[in-house]
This record gives C-alpha cells, sequence and structure tokens, in this order.
C-alpha cells in the first residue's frame, strides 16, 4: 500500500484503492469491445486478424500504463474508432493496398507525435470557454449512450425512421433492456455502496443471463453460427437466408469457434502482422517501393493531414470532456500535468502502425472509472494490465464484449456525462445551449465525436457574429472552426479522386 500511495498519491488526492480497483477493471469491461471490432475492421483491409487482435491489446496496455504510471491520470487508450475506420473504408483501396495506407498512418503519428510537443495543442484545449466545454461533454456523453444502445439492439436501424425501438423478439436487446433499467434503479439506491456497484452489479447480471440464454438457444439450435457472419437467430420470423439477424448476447468460448486469443498472440511472433498477399514477409524492397509509391499521390498529403486531424479532435475532445472531473483541467480551464499527460497518446500515435495497428486515442470510457470514484491512474495500470492479459487468453474475457453486456456501463455513463454537462452549462445563454443541443444531435447522428464538435463550433460563431458578440470569440476557437471546415472540404475531395 505504502508502493501504491508513493507512486500514485492515493492519499494527496484522497483516492480509495477499492474505488481505483473497481474503476479499472468496470473501464475494461465497458471498453474491452474495441479490440475485436478493431481486429475486424483492419482485416477487411486484408491485414492479419489474430495478429491485429494481439498487438491492439499490447499497444493499448503500454499507452495505457504510460498515462497511469507517468501521469497519474485514470485515462485509458485504445484503438480510435475514429481512425481505423478512416484508413479502412475512407482512403480508397483500389489506391492504396493496406500496406500504404499503415504507411499514411505512421508518417501522421510521426508528425502528430512532433505536433505534441509543441504548446500549439495545450493552447487549442486552454481556448475552449467553458460553455463549449459543456458541448464538448454532451457530445461525448450522447455518443456513448448512442454507442450502448446501438451496440445492444435497443435502437435498431430502420427503413423508414432511420433509426427505431428494438424488438423484445430479441433476447439480448430484452436483456440489454432490465440491465440498463436495473442499472438505473441501482444508481439511486440510498445505500451508498449499492449505488456505487450499480455498473459492475448490471454488468455480471446481463453476463449470467445472457450465457445462460444463448447456452439454451444454442442447445436447441435457436441460436446457430453462419460463417463471415457471426451468431444468428434461428426462431420465429427470423429466416438464416432473407431475413437474417445477428445476435448480440454472450457467448461461451467453448461453444464459439471464432475465439481466436491464444491463437493471436502466436500469430503476431510466428507469421508476424505484416505479411505480403502471397503470405511471406513484408519485406524492406516492398516497403521502399510502396513508399515510393504513395508520395507520388497528391491524395497523400490531403490523407495524412486528415488523420492528424481526426486524431488531435479525437483525443483533444476526451481530454476536455473528462478533464476537469479527473483534475488534468482545474477551475479555470488550465490544464495541470500537460506535459505528461499527452505523452502517453502522442507516444501511442507513434507507435500503432510501425507495430501493425491504428492510432490510439484516449477514450471516453474513461469516464466509467471516474464515475465509480477513480481518481488516480492506478485505475489505468489496471485496465492496461488487463489489455495485456487480453492479447494471450482473450476468450475469458469474450462475454464482457457482447452489446448486451456492455450497454449498461456505456448508457450509464453517457447519460451521467450529460446530465452533469446540462447542470454546468450557462442557462442563461440561449447560444450556448443552442450550440450544445447542435453538438449533442450531431455526434449522435453522424456516429462522430468530432463532428459533433465541428459542427457545433461552427454553429456557435455564426450565431456568435450574428448576435453581434465578436469580442466574445476566441481567436483559436475560430481557427478550430476553420481548420474543421478545411477538414470536410479534403475529406470531400479524398472521396472523390
Amino acid at each position: 500500500m505504502k508502493i501504491l500511495n508513493k507512486i500514485f498519491h492515493l492519499n494527496e488526492k484522497q483516492a480509495s484503492l477499492k474505488n481505483e480497483i473497481i474503476g479499472g477493471l468496470v473501464t475494461f469491461v465497458a471498453m474491452c469491445y474495441i479490440l475485436p471490432i478493431n481486429a475486424n475492421i483492419l482485416s477487411n483491409m486484408g491485414m492479419n486478424r489474430a495478429g491485429v487482435f494481439a498487438i491492439t491489446a499490447i499497444v493499448s496496455f503500454i499507452v495505457t500504463f504510460i498515462m497511469g504510471t507517468v501521469a497519474n491520470y485514470p485515462i485509458t487508450l485504445s484503438a480510435g474508432m475514429g481512425l481505423n475506420a478512416y484508413i479502412a473504408y475512407t482512403l480508397p483501396g483500389d489506391m492504396f493496398s493496406w500496406h500504404q495506407k499503415m504507411i499514411l498512418l505512421t508518417v501522421g503519428g510521426l508528425l502528430f507525435f512532433v505536433f505534441s510537443l509543441t504548446p500549439i495543442r495545450k493552447i487549442i484545449i486552454e481556448s475552449i470557454p467553458k460553455d463549449l466545454r459543456c458541448m464538448i461533454s454532451m457530445a461525448l456523453g450522447g455518443f456513448i449512450t448512442f454507442v450502448g444502445l446501438k451496440g445492444s439492439g435497443l435502437i435498431v436501424s430502420s427503413p423508414s425512421t432511420f433509426v427505431t425501438f428494438g424488438s423484445f423478439s430479441d433476447p439480448a436487446m430484452l436483456i440489454a433492456f432490465v440491465s440498463v433499467i436495473l442499472c438505473m434503479g441501482l444508481t439511486f439506491s440510498e445505500r451508498k455502496w449499492i449505488s456505487s456497484m450499480a455498473i459492475p452489479i448490471s454488468i455480471v447480471f446481463a453476463a449470467i443471463a445472457g450465457v445462460i440464454t444463448s447456452s439454451l438457444m444454442i442447445h436447441f439450435n435457436s441460436l446457430v453460427h453462419v460463417d463471415n457472419v457471426g451468431w444468428v437467430y434461428s426462431f420465429a420470423n427470423y429466416d438464416l437466408i432473407d431475413n437474417v439477424v445477428v445476435s448480440n448476447l454472450p457467448i461461451v468460448p467453448w461453444k464459439d469457434g471464432a475465439m481466436f486469443g491464444v491463437q493471436g498472440i502466436q500469430d503476431v511472433f510466428l507469421y508476424g502482422v505484416f505479411t505480403s498477399n502471397s503470405g511471406d514477409p513484408y519485406s524492406l524492397a516492398e516497403l521502399g517501393k510502396d513508399i515510393g509509391y504513395i508520395f507520388t499521390k497528391p491524395i497523400t498529403y490531403i490523407a495524412i493531414f486528415s488523420l492528424m486531424f481526426v486524431n488531435l479532435f479525437d483525443t483533444t475532445a476526451t481530454l476536455i470532456a473528462i478533464g476537469e472531473k479527473t483534475g488534468l483541467i482545474d477551475e479555470n480551464g488550465k490544464m495541470q500535468n500537460y506535459n505528461k499527460a499527452v505523452i502517453a497518446d502522442a507516444t501511442g500515435a507513434l507507435i500503432c502502425a510501425p507495430l501493425g495497428t491504428s492510432t490510439v486515442t484516449s477514450f471516453a470510457e474513461s469516464n466509467v472509472a471516474v464515475s465509480l470514484g477513480a481518481k488516480t491512474g492506478l485505475s489505468a495500470v489496471i485496465t492496461s494490465l488487463l489489455f495485456l492479459l487480453s492479447a494471450f487468453i482473450y476468450p475469458v474475457f469474450s462475454v464482457f464484449t457482447s452489446g448486451s453486456v456492455t450497454a449498461a456501463a456505456l448508457v450509464s455513463v453517457g447519460t451521467i456525462i450529460v446530465v452533469n454537462a446540462v447542470i454546468s452549462v450557462n442557462k442563461e445563454d440561449l447560444i450556448a445551449c443552442f450550440t450544445c443541443f447542435i453538438g449533442i444531435i450531431f455526434s449522435i447522428l453522424t456516429y462522430s465525436i468530432s463532428n459533433g464538435i465541428g459542427v457545433g463550433l461552427i454553429a456557435y460563431i455564426v450565431m456568435m457574429l450574428f448576435a453581434r458578440r465578436t469580442k466574445e470569440i476566441k481567436i483559436p476557437v475560430v481557427v478550430i472552426a476553420i481548420l474543421f471546415l478545411v477538414s470536410y472540404v479534403l475529406t470531400t475531395i479524398t472521396s472523390l479522386l
């Protein structure tokens, strides 16, 4: 205990060892879904799925451990959903191979690392007024909530209304619904220990109920595995050919042939993530040829700028949103211990692509630990060690990665973030209120925190100009809004080239 107190200053920050450990455990449960998802997304480019999974887990361990021990903040990092989707789906596959895309990501990461060492990033963060920080928090919280609702089947797509309420005939949706309502109820329990354990209790309930349900359904052939699709329902109105419905139920590892935790780490060391299309190791000759090719393309420079831009605002948005609760940002909006805090995500940007995964970013799910009382980097260290362990024995954690299990944590934490931001925003300023709503709605409907912040900032400046309140607009905020506009233009050009 004395050693932990010396490293993480538990007494100085009035932190509880129990809260730090629980916060780290639950944060991992809430965000370990990123490992199989990132592996799946990058494998669509042709990368080794098992290798990407293991490397993503290892890199997440490295950068989160740095954040916890060096910066002493309860902030967890892993592969960012914005960046992996960008390189996999936005950059044209017919122009760049996945090897070349990873080279682009490496260059972008190197430039981002250098940029993070300058004071510019700190100036950007500290220039954001309190009401705009509330908007960013709302965008973040709304996004987390929607991720939980979507991943659990509580919200599903609809051809007529775009999104709609899920069906209670879906067992996963029913379990998620009960666990979310249970979590909300437990949160307001008169007994403090029950209230503090609301999320873990709800997660365990969903995991147990889900595993029992899926096991019974598999036994009676109501849940079957379809290659290249996953586990799908085969009962009632669910037709395996015309109306396939993929289940979000947790599956016990020994029944799921898709689990590849142990194989993943073997593939990394025996075969490597970087293999050519023929299956042979990626050679230095091929690397030199690809570097020469990509820098002859004008789109390369647009892509590198866009990668840096997406990374900047994905990480900055999260740091701002959780900064006040973690002590990273004080009541005056000034960053504390800035250099140590950004060195972790900047290091992640530097090492990820060369090792074989997409760039890591600070995760919004870090709020889970904070909401459970975590105040130091010890919770981040706990989460990082679980990342390392998952690289070797992923099947042990697989039941906690399904949408029906993580729904309670994501919806509860997202709601708490939004409510706290609503309480803090200046309700006498209608422009601030309008900006907050625009930020949260665009963040949800575009499935991007960056888009929500970008549109919100642009709308804020336009409203302030028409209200003749130009003196209240800070120059860095204007610069950020202009950069967002430039980014939208460049993204459009990239998609057309």
